[in-house]
């Protein structure tokens, strides 16, 4: 399928590139040979099919989840140089 310099210019304007004349050809011939790939795909027969999201089967990979006690607040804020009762303190960084 032959792609016209007309259809590369708008497709071009659509993707808001600028192309010279040696890319329009470059690019032109690129992607009529996508297309012509593309119908060669279309002559498939692929009517007995089933259609797929993905080539592999997929399997939840995430971990089970547990309920368990957190850390002390105590605890949490043992080891930090600075703090409230409750909280750790910062420097301001904001003025």
């Amino acid at each position: 399928m032959k792609i016209s310099g007309k259809e590369i210019e708008h497709i071009a304007t659509l993707a808001r590139l600028y192309l010279q004349e040696e890319e329009k050809d470059l690019f032109g011939s690129q992607l009529s040979s996508i297309l012509d790939y593309m119908d060669k795909l279309n002559e498939l027969d692929t009517g007995d099919i089933e259609p797929t999201s993905h080539v592999l089967t997929l399997n939840n990979v995430m971990r089970a989840d547990f309920l368990v006690d957190s850390i002390a607040r105590q605890e949490a804020l043992m080891n930090a140089p600075s703090r409230t009762e409750k909280f750790y303190r910062v420097p301001k960084i904001i003025e």
